[in-house]
């Protein structure tokens, strides 16, 4: 008879310990799901840091307030020309607000082998003085998390000369296949400044 009794609370006990459990679970799983939203909007186009060209941290945010253009680059490619597009672009808007970026990758193997020779290359060449980043991964795994969020919301680069355009809210606005020259996205640039 007590054997029975302590096998029966043994039982019911066993059956609290798992609703109790199945509650919790219930309970995280909620607020995690409330929370997503909120974690969601917490990251924006400002939220990255890059490396820069000279080895110095280049974090997004100092430039939050005014329009980013982020674009993948390579000193060996057919679109290289579009370093003088660029550079037109931050000499005509960075007075505005706007930031040009230049984020120079070997992901499509037409990148020269260090951020000195790249620096070196596009000062001589183009006389670009607009921010550069040190040579990253913008595609697939490993990924530089600014091209991987870029990528969530429109699509991954899938050659060199993609470029991101970011408004002053730290949304992505569009982004422009390596065939689409700077100076036509001068007209989405005016037309941010006309919302702010």
């Amino acid at each position: 008879m007590v054997l029975r009794w302590a096998i029966a609370g043994a039982a019911v006990t066993g059956l609290a310990l798992a609703a109790a459990t199945a509650a919790l679970v219930a309970q995280s799983q909620t607020a995690r799901a409330s929370d997503a939203p909120a974690r969601a909007g917490a990251t924006t186009g400002f939220s990255f840091e890059f490396p820069g060209i000279d080895g110095a941290p280049l974090p997004l945010e100092q430039f939050a307030g005014g329009p980013l253009l982020v674009t993948n680059t390579a000193s060996r490619c057919g679109f290289t020309y579009q370093y003088d597009g660029l550079q037109e672009l931050w000499d005509r808007y960075r007075d505005r607000g706007l930031t040009v970026i230049g984020a120079p990758s070997d992901d499509f193997n037409q990148e020269l082998d260090s951020a000195a020779e790249v620096k070196a290359y596009c000062e001589l060449n183009f006389g670009i003085t607009f921010p550069m980043t040190d040579i990253v991964k913008v595609k697939g795994q490993g990924a530089h998390p600014f091209f991987a969020w870029a990528a969530e919301r429109s699509q991954a680069p899938n050659w060199n000369f993609n470029k991101y355009l970011v408004a002053a809210d730290g949304t992505l606005v569009r982004r422009y296949p390596p065939t689409t020259p700077p100076e036509r996205i001068a007209a989405d640039i005016e037309a941010l400044f006309a919302t702010r």
